[in-house]
């Protein structure tokens, strides 16, 4: 149980770090160098995620075949954590996260492969099509900011009544909307 929770809390800590990194990266605009090293970025990113969500099911798994255990033992936090994450407005934000990391390199991998037609040439058909990518991209963003907002009353709500499960949760820097690219 204690590396379960332990797992959990370091890939917590660690996405909470790299969604952190992908702010400051994202500022990047139109520097063609730039955008290839937030692609990359992502791509870790989304690792890192998976360890996450994989960290999260574990204990999730371990916590539901034990359940009544943690109860008698007085673990009962497990069972809080356990919750949180069960929880549907955790997962639909994990979800959201998923689709807006996703359409965010799909966006800057169109953009970095057609940077001169964009930028230079100001090609229609690729100005066109990056507006396709940049509307994928702003309703991902706005979706994830929206059930951000609901997992974020949430676990407000839980650390209210469960103060001592807060290193098992998303970290402060999770707390705010992200902001567009572009």
């Amino acid at each position: 149980m204690i590396r379960l929770s332990e797992d959990l809390k370091q890939s917590t800590l660690k996405l909470d770090e790299g969604l952190v990194r992908l702010e400051t990266l994202s500022k990047v605009e139109s520097r063609v160098h730039e955008i290839k090293k937030t692609i990359e970025f992502i791509e870790e990113l989304k690792t890192v995620m998976v360890e996450n969500r994989d960290a999260i099911h574990r204990l999730e798994k371990f916590t539901e075949d034990y359940k009544q255990s943690f109860s008698d033992k007085d673990l009962e936090w497990v069972v809080h954590i356990h919750d949180f994450y069960h929880d549907r407005t955790v997962v639909q934000h994990y979800n959201s996260l998923e689709k807006y990391l996703f359409s965010f390199q799909e966006l800057l991998e169109y953009t970095y492969t057609n940077f001169a037609n964009i930028t230079e040439l100001k090609s229609q058909e690729h100005l066109k099509n990056y507006d396709e990518y940049y509307m994928r991209y702003r309703r991902a963003v706005d979706g994830h900011n929206k059930f951000n907002v609901r997992r974020i009353e949430l676990q407000n709500s839980y650390l209210k009544q469960y103060p001592h499960i807060r290193p098992y949760l998303p970290g402060e820097r999770q707390t705010e909307a992200f902001k567009l690219w572009g």
